[in-house]
């Protein structure tokens, strides 16, 4: 399976960065860029049959390199029966991300991420994390055999804490929200470039997304290349989001899929919403939430570097942001449980509360299919 990388870009100057580069100078998220019309010829939908249940099934359109692997990615995509027809939505299927290693979704962009770290030689990874990335970058980087420090907020549920110290990381927690314990690293580490060590922070590393990106693969190739009318995303960091958006534009140029596009719904806590406030004043931008708070400590994300890329999709998505208080999105985790045997986080609760608003506002139709995501285990919070 030959890979069709191409280039970095910046999606907002369109300038071609070097392969190992990070930001754009203008501030954006760089993303890889593929040779698509050469891809196209060989790498077709047929194709995927007997390959490897694990995201590197989609390695033409993954950077091509060795993959340090746990057996990530290819996560079941459940109809919801129950579900389903409690609200009257027949069609309601659940992406349950909590059977990926580490029990999270964080456990695809840290794969790409790491492998490609480790292809460059990369002996030392750090990272910012919420609680599910700073596992994730614990197992992988254990698995490459790297040097991981993590640095976490003070508030994160101590089951994260732990998980990560006995795949070997080196802990430190910082006061304040995930962007505290960002500049709490880069104080402590020093310039990367000059101290030695590589940043795999949110969006700061181009191939996290490259690793979310294959959910919207999954998504397809498990709807027969159908796409559903809605996909329901809690949103933090939106790496997630915005990687889906561009697995669809790049699957559209293989000839996979037609121009139709799913409604994109952004999903935060009420007490952090920056994505939500800045969709309903028509910003381009989101400007940083002051004192976030929630249960859901990866909604406790105060800014995105990939704002402006989010809020793009969800407006050419037609889609929406949606804020949901602690208590909805904790009711809606007990119920994915008791209604489908899905020990959802409450990240995956949200998601689920979302819905059941936009049932009652009729911003979802009882005829549309809709996807939801679970992005991880609950344990890890509830126990």
């Amino acid at each position: 399976m030959k890979s069709h990388f191409d280039h970095l870009e910046c999606p907002r100057c369109g300038v071609r960065k070097a392969d190992g580069a990070l930001l754009c100078e203008c501030g954006s998220p760089l993303l890889a860029r593929y040779r698509l019309e050469e891809a196209r010829a060989s790498f077709r939908p047929e194709g995927l049959s007997g390959r490897a249940p694990t995201l590197w099934r989609y390695a033409e359109v993954l950077p091509g390199v060795t993959p340090v692997s746990l057996g990530e990615g290819f996560t079941p995509l459940l109809h919801a029966r129950r579900l389903g027809d409690e609200l009257g939505l027949p069609a309601l299927f659940i992406k349950d991300e909590a059977l990926n290693p580490t029990g999270s979704f964080k456990a695809r962009g840290m794969a790409l991420a790491v492998s490609v770290a480790a292809s460059r030689g990369v002996r030392v990874v750090a990272a910012p994390s919420a609680g599910n990335a700073g596992s994730a970058l614990a197992a992988y980087g254990a698995a490459a055999g790297m040097e991981v420090h993590l640095f976490l907020p003070e508030s994160t549920p101590r089951p994260f804490v732990r998980e990560a110290e006995r795949f070997g990381a080196r802990v430190r927690l910082a006061p304040g929200s995930i962007a505290d314990a960002g500049r709490a690293m880069r104080a402590a580490l020093g310039p990367a470039e000059r101290a030695g060590w590589y940043d795999v922070s949110t969006l700061r590393e181009p191939f996290r997304v490259e690793g979310k990106k294959t959910m919207g693969y999954e998504i397809a190739e498990q709807m027969g290349f159908a796409l559903p009318e809605v996909i329901v995303y809690p949103t933090g960091g939106g790496t997630g989001l915005i990687g889906m958006w561009k697995a669809f534009d790049e699957m559209q140029a293989l000839g996979w899929i037609g121009a139709a596009r799913p409604r994109m719904v952004a999903v935060q806590a009420s007490g952090c919403a920056p994505i939500v406030r800045a969709f309903d004043a028509g910003r381009d931008t989101a400007e940083a939430w002051s004192d976030p708070v929630t249960a859901a400590s990866g909604l406790r994300v105060p800014s995105s570097l990939g704002d402006r890329l989010i809020l793009d999709a969800l407006r050419k998505s037609g889609g929406v942001a949606v804020a949901v208080d602690d208590r909805e999105m904790i009711e809606a985790a007990s119920l994915l449980g008791s209604r489908e045997g899905i020990d959802a986080c409450p990240e995956g609760g949200a998601t689920l509360a979302a819905v059941r608003r936009l049932l009652r506002s009729k911003a979802i139709a009882p005829s549309d299919r809709v996807v939801v995501f679970n992005t991880g285990t609950g344990l890890k919070y509830f126990s």
